[in-house]
């Protein structure tokens, strides 16, 4: 059989038929379509009051949101074996853009993450959030599970590869979460509990060698701030100092929209992306904090319906990498907001003001529903 002929197969596969409904026939999961909607408008509405009522950013925001759907939808489209397929090659490519911008990167703010196209510039990064699981999954379901010592050495070692690549442009915050999308996907492999010690044993200097070594100045006054924040109140202490107030002075019920004074008054820096939880929180308090968790939460609930009832071991191995990823993100962002994490960049999933991030999420979220729309998987429920 010719490339040509199996790719068509895979697209007959993937087709669910004449007794699929509409959605089915979209390859769109309704149930997580309706959270992340739900989830969208929120976020349109906390960044109208974090922003003081610029519509500019609402329209940009919301023109990223349309595209980010249209994106999910068509990423939707492609059977999950096609994804295994092209791995390597996503791989390869992704890793050789990291390379080029060492190399020929653009520089900003002191760090060289983009590569820069006519019309146009990107973060190589976050092709490789997406392409990260992907690769782990695909290694290990062509492989006897549990794990043996040598996949795992050399799945640590493809994840390493651009781990370490991505924290010399520096991007501490986005190379680490890259590292746990794919330290997830073997963990659902079914990691022995003695491998598990082991790599968090191999884990401690390699810690210290990246203090050591790799973190810059900026990084390791950050680490040391969250430790100890009123060090130094009016510099490096500043961000958490005030939106740990903004947070508390919002108590229960808030202040009310647009009524929020950390933000308005601009002591809360980044209220627009990495710390608009706090504009939230000051203004909705407490109850408007727990309704966003509570669409985080039934967002990943989701997620683990979908992994736990995917026919295939790279089905449920890049479904779980996906959906752990995504609860790390919310929970990293909303530790270091509340000063039980250290600030390391990372904005709230959909919520915060970004384009290509919001691109990269919706994307994985495409290959849950690909996955969930699977023809094996329609015919079992």
């Amino acid at each position: 059989m010719s490339n040509q002929d199996f790719v068509r197969q895979l697209g007959k596969e993937h087709n669910l038929g004449k007794g699929a409904n509409w959605w089915q026939r979209l390859h769109i999961d309704y149930v997580m379509l309706l959270f992340l909607v739900l989830l969208a408008v929120s976020g349109l509405f906390v960044l109208y009051s974090a922003t003081g009522k610029d519509m500019d950013v609402i329209i940009r925001q919301s023109i990223y949101l349309l595209i980010s759907f249209c994106v999910m939808l068509i990423i939707a489209q492609i059977p999950p074996r096609l994804l295994m397929i092209w791995s390597n090659w996503f791989y390869l490519v992704g890793v050789a853009l990291l390379v080029a911008v060492l190399l020929h990167g653009i520089e900003s703010k002191g760090a060289q993450r983009w590569i820069q196209l006519p019309g146009f510039r990107f973060q190589p990064s976050e092709i490789i959030k997406l392409v990260m699981p992907i690769v782990v999954a695909t290694y290990l379901a062509k492989r006897a599970l549990p794990p043996s010592v040598k996949n795992v050495v050399i799945t640590l070692a493809i994840i390493g590869v651009p781990v370490l690549l991505i924290a010399k442009q520096p991007d501490l915050g986005t190379s680490l979460l890259i590292g746990a999308s794919g330290f997830f996907a073997l963990l659902l492999a079914g990691l022995r509990k003695r491998l598990i010690f082991s790599t968090i044993l191999l884990a401690i200097p390699a810690v210290l060698v990246m203090w050591k070594y790799l973190m810059h100045d900026y990084q390791k006054q950050r680490v040391l701030t969250f430790l100890n924040p009123e060090s130094d109140p009016w510099g490096a202490g500043w961000n958490i100092i005030q939106s740990t107030i903004a947070i508390g002075s919002g108590g229960l019920y808030g202040k009310g929209w647009m009524q929020g004074t950390q933000s308005h008054l601009d002591f809360l820096p980044e209220s627009h992306t990495d710390f608009i939880i706090a504009v939230l929180a000051e203004e909705f308090g407490l109850l408007g904090c727990l309704l966003l968790l509570a669409i985080y939460a039934l967002i990943i609930g989701r997620g683990i319906f979908i992994t736990l009832n995917a026919q295939t071991l790279f089905g449920r191995l890049l479904a779980g990498s996906i959906t752990l990823t995504f609860f790390v993100y919310v929970f990293v962002n909303i530790g270091m907001v509340s000063g039980i994490l250290p600030v390391v960049g990372v904005p709230l999933p959909m919520v915060s003001r970004g384009g290509t991030s919001l691109v990269t999420l919706m994307a994985g979220f495409g290959m849950l529903m690909a996955i969930h729309s699977d023809r094996s998987y329609i015919r079992s429920g």
